[in-house]
């Protein structure tokens, strides 16, 4: 019975044996994109420059004085996060400039915070 109402409560679905089998398709389709995702987020590095550009657009050497970081190590990470379509460069003459490319990795983040940063009162 509480398992029943904690369903009806959850914004997710209950798949069972009835599942039709495009369903259960569909859900590893999706299980594949959210791990890839989760995997492109899972390294320090590569979080904390999501975190930077949650609030807007970066240079890859505003990046760099920010994360105390050389410029490969972060040239290394952005480059992953571009692969996974997770941030947009933008050139402005010789400058690099990097924002988040949706708003998935900002979500992403704001529930990171609340469970790992934000102090309870």
């Amino acid at each position: 019975m509480l398992n029943a109402m904690l369903d009806k409560q959850s914004k997710l679905p209950v798949f069972d044996e009835n599942t039709c089998a495009e369903d259960l398709e569909k859900m590893m389709d999706n299980a594949q994109l959210a791990s890839n995702f989760l995997k492109a987020i899972s390294h320090e590095g590569r979080l904390m420059i999501l975190c930077h550009l949650a609030s807007g657009e970066k240079s890859v050497t505003e990046l760099e004085d920010l994360l105390s970081a050389r410029q490969a190590a972060v040239s290394q990470q952005l480059s992953r996060l571009r692969l996974e379509g997770l941030v947009t460069p933008r050139r402005d003459g010789k400058t690099i400039y990097y924002s988040l490319t949706d708003d998935r990795p900002r979500q992403i983040i704001e529930v990171v915070y609340d469970l790992f940063c934000r102090k309870d009162d």
